[in-house]
């Protein structure tokens, strides 16, 4: 079983960068595909990015399409999302998470394994 541990979160201006780190512990860590997702205060739960298990697949939601960039290092265990251009409205917990089935879903209920969740926070 996989665990995920997110890092990297924290304040910062518009217009600024973030890169968040999601540590995974346990086995098969390079058989899952991995995403981001994020959740503010008052709405649901929302796709950010996923990347294959491979590393050779991406994803984005529109809403972060050329600002967001999702990478893995399957030799750390690591997943990773770059973030440009940050807007007050990316301001959200981001949480990691893991599908071990299936390419290319979207829905939080599909994904099996979630992190803790680390808090982004957009300054206008």
């Amino acid at each position: 079983q996989v665990q995920l541990v997110e890092s990297g979160g924290g304040l910062v201006q518009a217009g600024g960068s973030l890169r968040l780190s999601c540590a995974a512990s346990g086995r098969f860590f390079s058989t899952y595909v991995m995403g981001w997702f994020r959740q503010a205060p008052g709405r649901e739960r929302e796709f950010v990015a996923a990347i294959h298990w491979s590393g050779d697949s991406t994803s984005y939601a529109d809403s972060v399409k050329g600002r967001f960039t999702i990478s893995r290092d399957n030799a750390k265990n690591t997943v990773y999302l770059q973030m440009n251009s940050l807007k007050p409205e990316d301001t959200a917990v981001y949480y990691c998470a893991a599908d071990s089935a299936h390419w290319g879903r979207r829905s939080p209920d599909e994904y099996d394994i979630w992190g803790q969740g680390i808090q982004v926070t957009v300054s206008s």
